[in-house]
């Protein structure tokens, strides 16, 4: 396929958001633009409403793609092993910034470079894994926004027993490839003992573990799944719903997206609201600030999301006071 059949495909994927070029290396005629660089550990079409937050708070702030900037991008499509070429390969072009997300794409580019800012609006336990020196003074060259806020899985646990609160033994699907996994799963094991939940932990890999791994957690006796956040998953959201439907499983999510493609219920920051900040993080770089005097900042908008036609699909009849609680509603 040529270059320019693949720039299409790719534009046809976002659905028409605002004219993109992902050139495979910057012109010499762009290097007078911002050069904007993205590792995506998903995929784009995963990730279209992220990007078009953060390329919309960009337009606000007054930067005309095209005319200000150029971005070149790099995507994983949920294998985490291939994260470090591609990073290596977007630092090769010496980008002025670089966006990565989530928090697996930031290390893999923390040990390509020191020196370019990176910026993410979905950082994870960034202290503990040398990302950054402290939240208030980061001190290198990452910054950006947590996609997490302490006991989130805990909350994300409590959801299922509102959802089904008979249930005994809770479902856990997790990645442990991921650098994402490690804090939620501590979480995850001290909330089912708090809660009196005996819990099933599943690993999942790879898209194919999928189907195999909802049907552990049948064959474990889980009466409700709690999907820890990771980039595969959220790539293969559909699949997601798709198994879980088919085995008759609620399932709560950390994500909207998984409940708005078909997902039962999900608790969790809006990543769309941490992305449109990213704008202001670039901005502030553009005009000389250094990631290490750029606070990390935390999520301030949360969002409980329930879809009945899946609720409907496995026959579970929504407990009324989580509808009423709830942010958006599917119907």
């Amino acid at each position: 396929m040529s270059a320019s059949m693949k720039r299409r495909e790719f534009i046809t994927l976002l659905g028409g958001a605002a004219a993109v070029s992902w050139p495979a290396r910057p012109r010499a005629e762009q290097r007078s633009k911002r050069l904007i660089g993205l590792l995506g550990a998903a995929s784009p079409a995963s990730s279209t409403p992220q990007y078009q937050a953060w390329v919309g708070g960009l337009r606000e702030l007054g930067y005309v793609e095209g005319q200000d900037y150029e971005i070149v991008a790099k995507w994983a499509f949920g294998v985490m092993d291939r994260l470090p070429a591609l990073a290596e390969e977007l630092v090769q072009l010496k980008p002025d910034v670089i966006v990565a997300a989530p928090t697996p794409a930031v290390v893999a580019l923390h040990t390509k470079t020191a020196s370019i800012p990176i910026v993410s609006f979905m950082l994870a336990d960034e202290v503990r894994l040398g990302l950054v020196a402290s939240i208030a003074r980061p001190g290198g060259n990452v910054t950006g926004l947590s996609m997490r806020l302490d006991g989130m899985v805990g909350k994300q646990m409590e959801l299922a027993t509102e959802l089904i609160p008979t249930a005994k033994i809770t479902g856990v699907l997790l990645n442990p490839t991921s650098a994402d996994t490690a804090n939620q799963l501590a979480e995850a094991k001290a909330a089912c003992a708090t809660l009196k939940l005996l819990p099933v932990f599943v690993e999942a890999r790879s898209p194919s573990d999928i189907g195999s791994a909802f049907q552990q957690l049948r064959d474990g006796g889980a009466q409700v799944v709690v999907v820890l956040y990771d980039a595969l998953f959220f790539q293969e959201r559909r699949r997601i719903a798709d198994a879980a439907i088919a085995g008759g499983l609620p399932v709560v999510y950390a994500a909207r997206d998984h409940v708005t493609d078909g997902g039962l219920s999900s608790y969790g920051i809006s990543l769309r609201a941490n992305a449109r900040r990213v704008a202001v993080y670039i901005d502030k770089i553009f005009k000389g600030a250094t990631p290490a005097e750029l606070p990390i900042e935390f999520p301030t908008q949360l969002e409980l999301v329930i879809n009945l036609k899946a609720a409907n699909a496995i026959g579970l009849t929504v407990p009324p006071m989580l509808l009423t609680r709830a942010d958006e509603v599917i119907e």
